[in-house]
């Protein structure tokens, strides 16, 4: 039985007034409650919370048959939701009493959909890619004794009853192996809408000793002594940053989480509240007690239905067990949580702006001092915090700080959970100690690049982040080692590009995206970030027709976009402008001599810029048969049926359609 369901009652919630704490009753153990039954049977809610944590206490000990299926929103675009159909109509059709469970993502997305399967008495056995159609023959073979290992992911240690012999274990394969998984412990694995297999598992414990044993001073302390560090970009240190909420006076003090990941490639907060809400509500619980705050607010997308809808079942599960609202466990400390969705601009990861979204005011962030933990939400002391800050936080209370600062380096401790997607070959969210390279990420974990192809550069930290080239790939993930070439830890999106990819078509990608997403407050990055992206898009345009004077004017502009992008960095309100101009100024700092072959050579060496391609037809392997011409919307191409054609390079547009119209490969770019 794992060690986590035997907690003794005093610190386990009780299911209604009159469980575990009466004086009647001695406290016992879970385990001795579970096997005896409950103290107020007659109490309906009581009786049902009982039988639905004898039921999670099942699960982890493997005495019943189990069906997991991966339904997050990678799981879901993969297939899920007809895997989980196969999955009930299969278990039907031939009578087996098996629980079905959907889960989160476990992070190997790039294999979705998952499904476990754990019968009794053995351990729980992973499995990937597992459609609609590979269900049937699936847990046929299961079902009668035999495991398809051509699907196997592993079989999960501690999970479940006795180890299957000559399996491998899912923590040896080579994307989990070299990860610390903390954050991500129950993501995949626990199920989402169970706060009873949260509480088996150890959950809201470290709430309770909170509440029970130590002061908000103290819980301020262990967090400062952890060396918890801001997981959403600035990186300044939780514990501190807490401790000046605490410090200043007020009748009321709030705490804000902010899920709102605006990042391009960022996933990591939705994923971990679909997998594992009632973590960070743990965690929102222990901070809003230590800042002394008495109402908390969750700021989430409105584009993350599933995440939202787990989040609200979530709150009302842990209100239902007494764990929020009035008096938790009682403290005498009470806590509301309530649910704000964003419309999805980016300006509001910046925390004046999200404060003033939250108070029913256009997102746009406001001069500092004074910060948000003196005068922040409707003029009060004020804590935001990421959702992977927060759901660091009951580890750190129940293991100890020592615990967690003995992982990571000097400076920044702990792990760090970064969304890896890209031209690699494992997709997905990877948690890794922190001190580890950017190479064993991307090509201990990630698999490196697909197809053979070359690596070329890594952007990390989003449109604020950087672009790190093959020459830096041994940099440590470490807050001050990620900024010493040019990039920032941010909020954990890893983008992986290869030798197709353009440097200057990837800054002008972002540079769009941070130009419209500005909230035009300040004028270094409303007119900054306008100006820096014309100057990109002119480097990626053909310059056919292109006057003299326009050639002069374009050549300038191009000499002073460094000087541009440090005016915009050193003059802008937020921090958000500030980081603006990284994504430019870390390309030129690497990747110069593509811009330089942009600017002279008129020409892109990665072939992605269509424009400033020509194009040719080789002789030899066209076959005259006019596809191109037919589709070519310039009439750049001509020839005699059924004999090699040419291309007019006077008429030629560089659309590219002739390319992808070619049977034959025919079609010469250069």
């Amino acid at each position: 039985m794992p060690e986590t369901l035997a907690l003794n009652a005093a610190e386990f919630p009780r299911c209604c007034d009159r469980c575990f704490h009466s004086p009647e009753r001695p406290c016992r153990d879970l385990v001795a409650c579970l096997e005896s039954g409950p103290l107020c049977h007659e109490d309906d809610a009581c009786a049902a919370k009982l039988t639905a944590r004898r039921e999670a206490a099942m699960r982890l000990t493997g005495g019943n048959a189990v069906v997991y299926v991966g339904t997050g929103t990678c799981g879901l675009g993969a297939g899920a939701a007809k895997t989980l159909r196969a999955v009930r109509a299969w278990l039907h059709e031939h009578g087996h009493e098996a629980e079905i469970v959907e889960v989160g993502c476990i992070g190997i997305c790039s294999y979705e959909p998952l499904v476990d399967v754990q019968l009794p008495g053995r351990a729980r056995l992973s499995f990937s890619r597992v459609t609609e159609e590979a269900v049937e023959p699936l847990l046929t073979s299961l079902f009668n004794g035999e495991v398809p290992r051509e699907l196997l992911l592993g079989q999960l240690r501690g999970e479940g009853g006795e180890p299957w012999p000559d399996l491998p274990y899912l923590d040896e394969h080579p994307f989990f192996a070299p990860q610390t998984r903390w954050v991500l412990a129950n993501c995949g694995i626990a199920n989402p809408d169970s706060i009873e297999e949260y509480l088996a598992r150890g959950g809201y414990r470290a709430l309770a000793r909170a509440l029970r044993d130590r002061t908000p001073e103290e819980v301020v302390k262990t967090v400062e002594e952890s060396g918890l560090r801001g997981r959403g970009g600035g990186g300044f240190l939780t514990g501190r940053k807490w401790g000046f909420a605490l410090r200043t006076p007020a009748d009321q003090r709030y705490l804000v989480c902010n899920a709102d990941e605006g990042d391009p490639g960022a996933f990591m907060d939705r994923a971990v509240i679909e997998g594992d809400p009632h973590r960070l509500l743990e965690g929102m619980a222990i901070a809003a007690y230590a800042i002394g705050a008495t109402k908390a607010y969750v700021y989430i997308r409105a584009e993350y239905p599933l995440a939202i809808t787990r989040l609200r079942r979530a709150i009302a599960a842990a209100r239902a067990y007494g764990l929020l609202g009035d008096n938790i466990l009682d403290s005498g400390f009470s806590l509301e949580i309530v649910l704000k969705m964003g419309a999805g601009a980016f300006v509001c990861g910046e925390e004046t702006a999200l404060i003033h979204s939250i108070e029913g005011r256009r997102g746009m962030p406001r001069p500092r001092p004074p910060f948000p933990a003196a005068r922040g939400l409707f003029g009060k002391p004020t804590i935001i915090n990421n959702v992977e800050t927060l759901a660091n936080v009951p580890a750190i209370l129940d293991r100890g700080p020592e615990w967690f600062g003995s992982v990571g380096t000097e400076n920044s401790k702990g792990t760090k959970v970064f969304a890896l997607s890209g031209t690699i070959a494992r997709t997905g969210l990877v948690e890794v100690a922190m001190g580890t390279t950017l190479r064993d990420i991307v090509f201990a974990i990630g698999g490196g690049i697909p197809g053979g192809r070359a690596f070329k550069a890594v952007q990390i930290g989003g449109p604020s982040g950087g672009c790190v080239p093959e020459s830096r790939l041994d940099t440590q993930v470490d807050y001050e080692t990620l900024k010493g070439v040019g990039a920032m830890m941010g909020s954990g999106g890893l983008v992986v590009m290869d030798e197709r990819t353009c440097m200057v078509d990837v800054a002008k990608f972002f540079m769009d995206f941070i130009q419209r997403e500005s909230c035009g407050k300040c004028i270094p990055c409303r007119e900054g970030t306008r100006r820096m992206l014309e100057i990109l898009q002119s480097l990626t345009r053909s310059r056919r027709g292109e006057q003299e004077i326009e050639a002069l004017e374009r050549f300038r502009s191009v000499m002073n976009l460094e000087h541009l992008a440090t005016v915009i960095r050193d003059t802008s309100l937020c921090g958000l402008g500030q980081s603006a101009p990284n994504p430019v100024l870390s390309t030129l700092r690497w990747f110069r001599d593509e811009y330089e072959e942009h600017v002279y050579d008129r020409r892109c060496p990665a072939k992605a810029c269509t424009e400033l391609l020509t194009y040719s037809i080789d002789p030899a392997k066209c076959t005259g048969c006019a596809v191109c011409a037919k589709n070519c919307s310039s009439d750049a191409i001509v020839g005699v049926l059924k004999n090699a054609h040419h291309v007019i390079p006077e008429r030629c547009i560089a659309c590219g359609t002739c390319v992808e119209m070619c049977h034959f490969d025919a079609i010469v770019t250069a």
